[in-house]
């Protein structure tokens, strides 16, 4: 299905649809403030393997993010961090980056198993984080690629992306054309920020 969402005023009742495939098991596709994202409900075990089989990777060895609502949604699965971190993502979230912490004991088993750090993100992206305000818990979410594109690299039209993926996920949310550029990775875990990865992100802004 290719459910259209506006993301100024995001539609209450298209965002429970969503919400009610995401606690089925399903898989969707939505947009952030960088490129579109395929995620499931980081509580389904089925549907974690499902998102690793489809990205072709083997679960134990899987090394997605963690869409979260808000400040608080992250430190339910990190282990606590110093004022100067805390104050950096006060400033820096909403927004593109993809902060790594160490995991903490809620992190489900089945994605910790093989390491101790999460990736986590809250996009400034009103679908994206509706989604998951309404769920109640993350979306583990990796990017979605289009591989007979080697300049872009990203899907960026919606309905292109619903053409590629509508066998094998259960919703795709237009929420209008995505960016190409992904979200700046960022290191935590030694106590500095360390950049992985430069994306659209620009760390230096906040601290």
């Amino acid at each position: 299905m290719l459910l259209r969402i506006y993301p100024e005023n995001p539609n209450p009742k298209a965002i429970e649809q969503v919400v009610s495939v995401l606690k089925k098991g399903g898989l969707i596709i939505y947009p952030t403030d960088t490129i579109y994202g395929i995620g499931c409900d980081i509580t389904n075990h089925k549907a974690y393997e499902k998102l690793c089989q489809l990205k072709r990777i083997k679960p134990e060895k899987a090394n997605f993010s963690f869409v979260c609502h808000d400040l608080s949604h992250i430190s339910d699965y990190i282990k606590p961090i110093d004022t100067a971190a805390f104050r950096v993502l006060k400033k820096a979230l909403p927004g593109p980056f993809t902060f790594i912490f160490e995991a903490n004991n809620n992190v489900p088993k089945l994605i910790s198993s093989s390491k101790k750090t999460v990736g986590i993100r809250v996009p400034d992206n009103n679908i994206a984080r509706e989604i998951v305000r309404q769920l109640g818990n993350p979306v583990i979410s990796a990017s979605i690629r289009d591989e007979s594109d080697e300049i872009l690299e990203y899907f960026t039209d919606p309905e292109l992306i619903y053409d590629e993926f509508k066998d094998r996920v259960d919703i795709v949310v237009d929420g209008g054309f995505g960016d190409n550029m992904a979200s700046t990775v960022v290191d935590c875990t030694s106590g500095d920020f360390n950049i992985l990865r430069e994306g659209k992100g620009d760390l230096n802004a906040f601290i």
